[in-house]
């Protein structure tokens, strides 16, 4: 059957085709560039590799244009208390939702009670601008990827995830996958961030164990304890020193 989009002034979603299945690129099409909002009263029980319950309380669930579903509370707003990463299909029956990625792991969400159900079109996002130094920071380290070990390579800049892109990919050399994440000044923030991006990418077999480097010019000491507790490397950079301007060597922490 044929998925296209329809207009709703009421900003409802319009649930077609009529047998409730939704399949990857069709789920993109079927949403037309729109984010769908669910708050609702669910629980919700993450079956594949490992297994997660989540109790029955009241949740926003969010499916995007990409095919992602991801269920969020009030509180944690860093990250999804659980989520599937496209490509995945939904199906959705009354008052169950059904998501099951390329590997078989499925999400179920058992609805008891819908409070809001609403779609939107949020238009282009232009991305996270980085400010000059930091950018130029991101290029250097690609450029001298060796400065984050012997034997390093870069696999791509701006390597895209679900939930944004990270600054490098990389691999050790062992071979095995490297995350990085570069920052003129290293809060708590940025570690938040890898670790967000590491949670994700360490689903993806082709890809993990994925390991992760926290790099930045200046990292606070709340921000290199909360790496180290988490097993995330900081790399204090140098900025004249990747430009050629100064001989000394990096600091590996």
């Amino acid at each position: 059957m044929r998925i296209g989009c329809t207009s709703n002034p009421q900003n409802r979603l319009v649930r077609f085709p009529s047998n409730g299945v939704w399949f990857g690129v069709e789920l993109r099409a079927a949403y037309c560039g729109r984010v769908r909002l669910v708050i609702a009263y669910c629980q919700v029980d993450y079956v594949g590799r490992l297994t997660a319950h989540l109790p029955l309380a009241k949740r926003l669930l969010l499916v995007k244009a990409d095919g992602s579903v991801s269920i969020h509370a009030d509180d944690r707003a860093y990250k999804p208390l659980n989520w599937m990463s496209p490509p995945c299909t939904l199906t959705e029956k009354e008052n169950f939702w059904l998501v099951v990625n390329k590997a078989g792991e499925e999400l179920r969400i058992t609805i008891d009670e819908i409070e809001h159900d609403s779609m939107h079109e949020l238009g282009h996002d232009p991305g996270l601008v980085k400010d000059g130094v930091e950018a130029h920071l991101q290029i250097l380290l690609a450029e001298h990827v060796e400065t984050l070990g012997s034997g390093y390579r870069l696999v791509r800049r701006e390597f895209p995830t679900a939930i944004g892109p990270v600054d490098l990919m990389c691999r050790d050399a062992e071979g095995a996958s490297v995350a990085v994440e570069v920052k003129r000044r290293g809060d708590i923030d940025g570690v938040e961030q890898l670790t967000r991006y590491l949670e994700l990418l360490n689903r993806d077999p082709l890809l993990a164990p994925v390991s992760g480097v926290f790099a930045a010019q200046q990292i606070k000491p709340q921000a290199r304890t909360l790496a180290s507790d988490r097993g995330i490397r900081c790399l204090t950079l140098d900025y004249d020193t990747l430009r050629g301007l100064d001989s000394g060597e990096l600091k590996l922490f």
